[in-house]
């Protein structure tokens, strides 16, 4: 199923099921979308051996264009990190978070997740919640479809201001994120959520940066948008150096031969 968008929001698809994920479309472009008002994670470890290591190992950089309302993103995440913990004695890994927007008409307000479910994959919605409660059991989690979804701008705002801190930083702020939305209830456009994921990531002025101005980074995500995202149909997307791609929520298995053909 394909959506024609205006840019800058490209065409979205439905990805093949179970692995990719994408859905939504709107008429408004990011430039008009400005507002006025644990578990032990990997992330640390994993970023600490990025580039400008003088160990010798060679270099794997990875670009990931996401949308933190996507589970197969978190999915992807999560076995990346355990492809990244089984190969840190042969490589260094830089890893950079882009912006994807699934639905970017949502509202900011946030609507009822179970209810925009059963309204966006009608009777498909309770095979879906199976599946996803499935795969993050999987992984040790407790796939939570209770709260609110909504417009995910300003995560990806409060995303690219951790990048700018380190991408230690925005690995990690990503971590929370998905943590706190899929397996807690929590809402994105939650300026409290978003603080408190801020503050556990350790990224320092995110309130100052969030409010004043508030529309802070939106520049700089749209730019980001156009650059890294605007030609793909679905997320999550990986690029690895720059000539190894993936798509969807892979095993860690693939991601350890893509590291391995990307390294040669």
């Amino acid at each position: 199923m394909k959506l024609n968008l205006p840019s800058p929001i490209k065409q979205i698809q439905f990805l093949r099921f179970p692995i990719g994920y994408a859905f939504g479309s709107s008429s408004k472009s990011l430039s008009q979308l400005h507002y006025s008002s644990r578990e032990p994670i990997l992330s640390s470890r994993i970023m600490s051996q990025s580039v400008g290591n003088s160990s010798g190992k060679k270099l794997i950089r990875i670009d990931i264009s996401s949308d933190t309302v996507c589970p197969w993103c978190f999915v992807g995440k999560r076995n990346l990190d355990k492809a990244i913990a089984a190969s840190k004695d042969r490589f260094d890994f830089e890893i950079k978070w882009h912006p994807f927007f699934l639905n970017p008409s949502a509202p900011k307000e946030g609507i009822n997740k179970l209810q925009f479910y059963r309204e966006k994959f009608g009777s498909r919605t309770d095979a879906i919640i199976a599946r996803m409660t499935e795969v993050f059991r999987g992984l040790g989690l407790e796939y939570n479809i209770s709260g609110l979804t909504g417009n995910t701008l300003d995560s990806h705002r409060l995303l690219y201001f951790a990048g700018q801190q380190g991408p230690d930083k925005q690995h990690n702020l990503a971590e929370e994120l998905f943590l706190g939305y899929f397996t807690k209830a929590r809402y994105l456009g939650d300026s409290e959520f978003l603080l408190e994921c801020a503050a556990k990531a350790g990224v320092g002025g995110a309130a100052e940066f969030l409010q004043d101005p508030p529309n802070n980074g939106v520049k700089e995500v749209n730019e980001d948008l156009q650059k890294h995202s605007a030609n793909i149909t679905g997320v999550p997307y990986y690029v690895i150096n720059g000539k190894q791609k993936l798509s969807g929520g892979q095993p860690p298995e693939v991601f350890l031969k893509a590291f391995d053909a990307a390294a040669s």
